[in-house]
């Protein structure tokens, strides 16, 4: 017997997945600065990509757009409150792993843009 299910002969559809919510937001990489600590470029053996980053002194730098008025990380692909992606999302810095969807600073950058406050998650 076929493992796949059968409707009226056919195959069932495929399930749909729901979208993760930063994934229709984006609202946080095109609001805040995003510094970080110079260890976290690859260049000083960590994972960020060290061409989408500024750096500000010895010991700090920043995401290459967020520093720009007004901010959008230059890892940020996509439309606001629509769809987005992060070009590093694998290799982002520290404060993207830090902010959390639905916290206080999530909900800040969505009024930004005029989204709804997200829902408890």
């Amino acid at each position: 017997m076929d493992a796949h299910p059968l409707r009226c002969g056919r195959p069932s559809a495929p399930r749909i997945t729901e979208m993760n919510p930063c994934q229709q937001c984006g609202a946080c990489c095109a609001s805040f600065r995003v510094d970080f600590s110079v260890h976290e470029l690859d260049e000083h053996g960590g994972r960020v990509p060290s061409g989408l980053a500024v750096e500000l002194n010895g010991t700090l730098c920043r995401m290459r757009g967020t520093d720009h008025s007004p901010p959008r990380c230059a890892a940020l692909t996509g439309r606001i409150g629509e769809r987005v992606a992060c070009g590093i999302y694998e290799w982002r810095p520290g404060p993207c792993h830090e902010l959390e969807a639905g916290s206080e600073a999530c909900q800040r950058a969505r009024r930004r843009h005029g989204l709804a406050p997200l829902a408890d998650i």
